[in-house]
C-alpha cells in the first residue's frame, strides 16, 4: 500500500513538473517597473507578461519569471512608470492631422504676428489653395476679434477659412466670403452669427452655423493628402502615449478617418484603436451600417453619434440660463433646436445607438439631460452610457439628474487651464464654482472620460493630468489652482484617461486596465506620476508606447 501511494505521489510530482514545463511562454515580458494597473483588485505591480496582443499575467518580478522562455523578449524597465495606454475620449483625428500639416496660429500673441504668419504661409502655396485650420486665440492679444482686412492684402489669391482654437468660429478673408456668397445682404443664420461692421458688412468672423456656407467650397483632401494627415495624426498620438481614440468625426466624409483607418488596418499599419463617431443627423444610416456590419472589432469600432446643443464659451455661443456677465443681453445660442435634438436622440436611442452630445453652457447641458431623461422613460431601461461632451459649465442643481440618467461626463482637462485665464469676466464668480467640476463629478459618482478635443487643444494626456490635478492656468496666474476645490487626484485623472474612458465606449472588458486577458496597450513613462510633484507631470517623457504588445513609439529612436 505504501509503495502504491509513493508511486502515485511521484506520478503527481512528475505531472506537475511536466505541466510547468509545458506552460506557454510569453512573447514579451516587462520587468522591474512601477506598474499602475488601474485594476482595483491589484493596483500596483512590478512585471507583466504578454502573449500575442494580450496580457498573460501581472505581478511581482518573481511571479513572472517562469513565463520567460528562450524566445521571450525581455524589457528591463529600470524603475520606469507604466500605465494602461491612454484613451483620448474626444478628438478630431483628421482635423488634427491636417493641423500638423497646415498653419499653426495657436501661439500668435499679437495681431501683427497673426497676420505675418498667414502672409508667410500664403507665399508657400499655389494660387487657389485654401488656408485652413490655424487654431488662433484672440484672448492672447486682449480679446479683439480679427478682421478680414488684417489678411486680405496678404492673401489675394488664396481663400482663407481659419478656425478659432475651439472650432466654433472662423475668420474668412474677402475671397472666401465671395466664394461662399456671404455679403451684406446675407440674412442672419439660426444657430449662428455673422459678425458685421457698422455698415452691415461681414467682418469675416462667422460663428457656429454661420460657418456652414464655407465648407462645401473647401476641396476634400486628395487621397495622398488624406493619408499623410492620417499618418501624421497616428505618429503624434502614439508619441504622446495615446493608444485609443474616440474620434468625433470618424465616420464623416468618404475620405475621413474610417476610410484611412480601414485601409491601414487591412495593411497592418494601424497603430491606434479607433471608436469612430458619426454626426447625429445620420443616425438612420449608422443604424443600417451596424445592422449590416456589426459594431466592429478591437481596432475599429462604430455605433456612436455626435450632436450639438450649443457653441463655446470663448465664442460667446455657449448657452446659459443667465446672461453672460460681460454681455447682459446675451445668453449664447442653441445650435440645434430642442425639438430636433429630441427627434434624433429618441430615434437613435430606439435603434440602440450610443449618443454623445456637445454641451458647454448650463442651459445647454440641462436641455440634453432633460431629453436623455425623457427618452429613457419612453424607450425603457437599457445600458445606455450616453454622454455629454465637454460638460464644462454645470448648473449647481443639475448634478443629480446627470447621475440619475447614467450620463458620462466626457471632459477635457486642458480646457480648464486654458479657459481659466479669461472665463471669470464672461460668467462671473458664482458660475465658475461649478465650471470644469471634476471633483464634484467624482463625489457624485458620475463617470468621467477624459480627452483633449485635439486640435482644439494638444492631445497630450500628461498635460491633461497635470491640468486636472493642479488647475494651474497657462498664464501661471493661479499657482494654487483655478477653482482649486475642483482639483482631483492623479489616480482619478489616470482613471479618466484609461479605465473610465474604456467604459465610455463599452470596451472596459478588453482594455483600460492592465490585467490578464486584456489587450496589451500600455505606456512607459519616465517617472511615477503618483509620486512626483504634480507641477512636474507635464514635463515627464513618454519613453515607449505599446499597442497590442507591439512597440509603436520609442523616444530613444527619435533623438
Amino acid at each position: 500500500m505504501k509503495i502504491r501511494l509513493l508511486a502515485i505521489g511521484l506520478g503527481l510530482i512528475a505531472l506537475i513538473i511536466g505541466c510547468q514545463q509545458e506552460l506557454p511562454k510569453a512573447d514579451l515580458v516587462i520587468t522591474n517597473a512601477i506598474i499602475w494597473t488601474g485594476d482595483e483588485n491589484q493596483p500596483m505591480a512590478q512585471s507583466m507578461a504578454i502573449s500575442g496582443d494580450t496580457i498573460m499575467a501581472v505581478g511581482s518580478t518573481g511571479q513572472i519569471t517562469h513565463l520567460i522562455g528562450d524566445d521571450t523578449e525581455v524589457v528591463e524597465a529600470e524603475g520606469a512608470f507604466i500605465t494602461p495606454g491612454f484613451i483620448d475620449s474626444h478628438l478630431h483625428l483628421m482635423g488634427g492631422g491636417n493641423s500638423l500639416l497646415s498653419i499653426d496660429l495657436r501661439y500668435a500673441d499679437t495681431p501683427e504676428a497673426f497676420s505675418r504668419r498667414i502672409g508667410e504661409y500664403a507665399k508657400t502655396l499655389e494660387p487657389g489653395e485654401w488656408i485652413l485650420e490655424g487654431n488662433w486665440d484672440h484672448t492672447l492679444w486682449g480679446g479683439e476679434l480679427p478682421k478680414k482686412e488684417w489678411i486680405d492684402a496678404l492673401t489675394p489669391d488664396n481663400p482663407v477659412a481659419i478656425t478659432r482654437l475651439d472650432g466654433h468660429m472662423l475668420l474668412a478673408n474677402s475671397l472666401a466670403l465671395k466664394i461662399a456668397g456671404i455679403d451684406a445682404s446675407t440674412p442672419d443664420v439660426e444657430g449662428g452669427d455673422i459678425i458685421r461692421d457698422e455698415r452691415g458688412e461681414p467682418t469675416g468672423i462667422l460663428k457656429d452655423n454661420a460657418m456652414d456656407p464655407i465648407w462645401p467650397h473647401v476641396p476634400s483632401n486628395s487621397d495622398a493628402g488624406g493619408k499623410a494627415a492620417f499618418d501624421a495624426a497616428q505618429h503624434y498620438l502614439v508619441s504622446n502615449g495615446v493608444t485609443s481614440v474616440h474620434d468625433m468625426n470618424g465616420l464623416d466624409g468618404k475620405q475621413g478617418t474610417y476610410h484611412y483607418a480601414t485601409t491601414a488596418r487591412d495593411n497592418g499599419e494601424l497603430k491606434l484603436r479607433i471608436y469612430a463617431v458619426k454626426g447625429i443627423r445620420g443616425w438612420k444610416q449608422l443604424a443600417d451600417m451596424v445592422a449590416q456590419e456589426g459594431v466592429g472589432d478591437k481596432w475599429l469600432r462604430i455605433g456612436s453619434l455626435k450632436g450639438f446643443v450649443d457653441g463655446s464659451l470663448g465664442s460667446h455661443t455657449a448657452l446659459f440660463k443667465d446672461p453672460y456677465t460681460d454681455q447682459p443681453d446675451d445668453h449664447g445660442l442653441m445650435v440645434n433646436s430642442e425639438e430636433d435634438l429630441y427627434t434624433w436622440i429618441s430615434g437613435a436611442d430606439k435603434a440602440g445607438l450610443h449618443i454623445l452630445i456637445h454641451g458647454i453652457g448650463d442651459r445647454g447641458i440641462r436641455t440634453i439631460l432633460d431629453i436623455y431623461d425623457r427618452v429613457a422613460e419612453e424607450n425603457g431601461p437599457r445600458d445606455r452610457r450616453h454622454r455629454i461632451e465637454h460638460a464644462q459649465h454645470m448648473g449647481a442643481d443639475d448634478f443629480d439628474l446627470f447621475k440619475a440618467t447614467g450620463t458620462i461626463a466626457a471632459a477635457q482637462p486642458y480646457h480648464c487651464i486654458d479657459d481659466g485665464r479669461w472665463a471669470k469676466p464672461l460668467i462671473g464668480a458664482e458660475r465658475i464654482k461649478t465650471t470644469y467640476p471634476f471633483k464634484t463629478f467624482e463625489e457624485k459618482g458620475i463617470p468621467m472620460a477624459f480627452g483633449s478635443d485635439w486640435p482644439v487643444a494638444p492631445a497630450t494626456p500628461l498635460e491633461g493630468i497635470y491640468a486636472a490635478v493642479t488647475r494651474r492656468t497657462l498664464d501661471d496666474k493661479n499657482p494654487e489652482g483655478w477653482v482649486p476645490e475642483q482639483k482631483i487626484s492623479v489616480e482619478t485623472a489616470l482613471a479618466g484617461y484609461t479605465r473610465d474612458a474604456a467604459y465610455a465606449s463599452f470596451e472596459e472588458d478588453i482594455k483600460g486596465t492592465l490585467e490578464p486577458g486584456k489587450l496589451a496597450d500600455f505606456v512607459i513613462i519616465s517617472a511615477d506620476l503618483t509620486k512626483v510633484d504634480p507641477v512636474t507631470i507635464r514635463d515627464l517623457e513618454i519613453l515607449k508606447t505599446y499597442v497590442g504588445g507591439k512597440k509603436v513609439y520609442d523616444h530613444s529612436e527619435t533623438e
